[in-house]
């Protein structure tokens, strides 16, 4: 009888050794901001047509956001389905105490190649609704959503970017 104490025992400490080294956090990675610097003469016209710049864009880093008020928070979720062949961000609605008051909740995505896609969520909210965009395979798409009150004010509360797959 004992034995399958001792046996049951070693077999929970395994599954809890298992699952502790399944269940990290990630880290985001830190992105470097651009920086500008302001020339202080105007350039000449001969300069200006010899040398050409290519352009490239750069996604501004995630700003601060805001938490509603406790009688309309809402949950939301960002995240990216993984799928190389037809890469998604997925904002998924979680709930919580504003979810008959909230008239609409938007979702910006910044795409890595400089290009913006937008979709919104209105009424009537449920637990699990999802709005999907076209994502792409870089870490670089940036999401934001933007929660609209009852009083008609719009308050950002999700500004980050969304990998592309992140192992955890």
């Amino acid at each position: 009888m004992q034995m399958k104490f001792l046996y049951g025992g070693i077999a929970f400490l395994a599954l809890l050794l298992l699952v502790a080294g399944c269940t990290q956090t990630t880290t985001q990675q830190a992105t470097p901001v651009p920086t500008t610097e302001v020339a202080t003469e105007a350039p000449t016209a001969a300069e200006t047509t010899a040398t050409a710049a290519p352009t490239t864009v750069t996604l501004a880093t995630p700003g601060p956001t805001q938490t509603l008020q406790s009688n309309w928070a809402v949950d939301v979720q960002v995240a990216s389905n993984g799928q190389a062949i037809d890469p998604e961000v997925i904002l998924t609605f979680r709930g919580g105490k504003g979810m008959n008051v909230i008239p609409e909740i938007d979702l910006m995505l910044y795409k890595e190649d400089g290009t913006v896609e937008s979709d919104k969520m209105v009424q009537p909210l449920y637990i699990g609704k999802t709005v999907q965009l076209q994502g792409s395979t870089g870490n670089n798409d940036r999401a934001e959503v933007w929660v609209f009150t009852p009083q008609g004010d719009r308050v950002k509360v999700i500004d980050q970017y969304v990998p592309f797959r992140s192992y955890n």
